[in-house]
């Protein structure tokens, strides 16, 4: 594009995108290798139990073949495939050309700063979702080419995710504990279950800050506290330092990040009605709340919890029903979920035996075989402009399935 600043020319745009620093709010982003991975269709081994010796031996005597004492099974999975555009108007790039003073350049560059870093920040959310869902709940959802609804299982033994009921609960919707709950004895009788099973203790618990309150103020953890080294004082300073120590279950990380999910309505919705079509409901919950919002005035919406998703239809159902009618392709719904649900209280390690319970598996894309977070730009002839894109393909592996453990607490 003549008279394109240097700042957009498609070399320097696609290292500014690839260079942005890494977001350090995501955990799993931070925490795993992502090896390359030769294929679309990605294979891996799944190992439960590790913990085996070599045996003895009388000198001189041939070393007996190893014995595999763990249980294999194979993991496939097609690669996920994710990318997002943004386009910049000719109005933001007249901006940019000379002659200008520095104060157009400045601001016409923080612009473009913005939305690379949107850009990839979107598109590094997409991974992070993929490992939380891979940790906290077994597997996940997404779609491919052509609106196939592809689901991925990695085998995480039905025993390492257990749903407390009745009043076990440590939290019974109004904010106290149910009448038999033990937060402490499920803890602990969690992480035995969990070192039995891989043979080392969990060095993560992971919970979000609604969670994190139920802990603080339960009167065991309490009582507990007043016979302990630490004391009221340090629980309400370092909350999750103090009941990280005090638990045992390695460093509690309390992680409150969270995503948003949107999309248009695909037919009108009228008030009364409970279910509503949307593009694509691949990646909306049950039990989250969601938000409608009629584009007219943009920052009012309509609050309602989903009591079902039906991936295939595209359909959300509200557990109860609409008070405003919505228009299809004008009218929007968001979901907002954090990555660690308010109920989880979620234990894992990282490494058994110096290896990797996990990594996220780069699968090759585009003409050219890019691998990994990718940017790139292309010129539009009319209107005017320049379009900024973002890819990725790619898949979590887990290992070792067993090496995670999640108490669905209230």
């Amino acid at each position: 594009m003549k008279g394109v600043p240097s700042i957009l020319k498609l070399e320097v745009l696609n290292k500014i995108i690839q260079r942005l620093p890494r977001s350090q709010d995501l955990f799993f982003m931070n925490m795993f290798p992502s090896p390359n991975y030769d294929s679309d269709r990605i294979r891996w081994a799944m190992e439960y139990g590790t913990a085996g010796m070599t045996p003895f031996v009388a000198p001189g005597s041939p070393a007996p073949v190893l014995t595999h004492n763990s249980l294999y099974s194979e993991g496939s999975a097609a690669a996920a495939y994710w990318k997002e555009k943004d386009f910049v108007g000719e109005q933001l790039l007249n901006n940019l050309r000379e002659p200008l003073t520095q104060s157009t350049r400045l601001t016409g560059e923080r612009q473009i700063a913005r939305k690379q870093r949107v850009l990839r920040n979107r598109c590094e959310r997409r991974r992070e979702w993929m490992m939380a869902k891979a940790f906290f709940e077994g597997g996940f959802t997404y779609q491919r080419e052509g609106g196939t609804k592809i689901n991925v299982d990695y085998g995480v033994p039905a025993h390492h995710k257990v749903t407390l009921t009745g009043d076990d609960v440590w939290d019974d919707g109004t904010g106290a504990a149910g009448a038999t709950a033990t937060p402490i004895r499920d803890i602990f009788d969690a992480k035995k279950e969990f070192t039995d099973d891989v043979g080392v203790a969990p060095k993560y618990a992971m919970i979000n800050s609604e969670l994190l309150t139920v802990l603080m103020f339960n009167t065991d953890l309490q009582d507990l506290l007043k016979k302990s080294t630490f004391g009221d004082g340090d629980l309400f300073a370092r909350p999750a330092q103090v009941l990280g120590n005090l638990l045992g279950v390695g460093t509690l990380s309390v992680y409150d990040q969270f995503m948003e999910v949107g999309a248009f309505l695909t037919q009108d919705a009228s008030a009364g009605d409970s279910t509503v079509h949307v593009e694509d409901a691949t990646d909306f919950e049950a039990g989250k709340e969601i938000r409608f919002y009629d584009l007219n005035t943009p920052f009012d919406y309509e609050k309602q919890t989903i009591d079902s998703v039906d991936r295939a239809a595209n359909t959300i159902t509200i557990s109860g029903t609409l008070s405003s009618g919505y228009s299809a392709g004008k009218d929007r719904v968001v979901m907002r979920a954090k990555f660690v649900q308010d109920s989880k209280f979620t234990m894992f390690t990282d490494t058994i035996d110096g290896e990797y319970v996990a990594e996220f598996m780069n699968s090759p894309f585009g003409l050219d075989r890019n691998w990994g977070l990718y940017a790139d730009t292309k010129e539009e002839w009319d209107p005017d402009g320049l379009w900024m894109r973002v890819q990725n393909k790619g898949l979590p592996v887990m290992y070792y399935p067993n090496a995670t453990y999640s108490l669905t607490v209230k």
